[in-house]
């Protein structure tokens, strides 16, 4: 079966980013690009979806920013996890391992 990319689904990518800086403090294009490296290129984040979900969870106070300059002299946007994204990380992360455990039974039932 040939591997097809896909959207995200509806209500993950917060998720998918609060993970993702977990592991590191990065900019937005990083973001997608470690997304798409941990999913094996199945998931594509687009800048339309991104950016909004970036601006949404500083608003939230579950990430922060902090511009500086890139190695070729640009500028560039920093996003790092809180202390209050770090906690709802972890609460987001039970409630999706409930649920797609719940999902696999479904699917898994004859």
């Amino acid at each position: 079966m040939a591997r097809r990319k896909s959207d995200v689904l509806q209500g993950t990518l917060d998720l998918l980013i609060l993970k993702t800086l977990a592991l590191e403090s990065m900019h937005g294009w990083g973001i997608s690009k470690r997304i798409e490296s941990a999913s094996k290129s199945v998931l594509q984040i687009n800048q339309g979806s991104l950016y909004p979900a970036l601006y949404r969870l500083q608003d939230k106070g579950l990430i922060t920013s902090e511009v500086g300059v890139s190695p070729d002299g640009r500028p560039v946007r920093t996003y790092s996890l809180t202390d209050a994204g770090r906690k709802q990380f972890a609460t987001e992360q039970e409630v999706w391992t409930r649920l797609s455990t719940a999902v696999e039974d479904v699917l898994g039932t004859t």
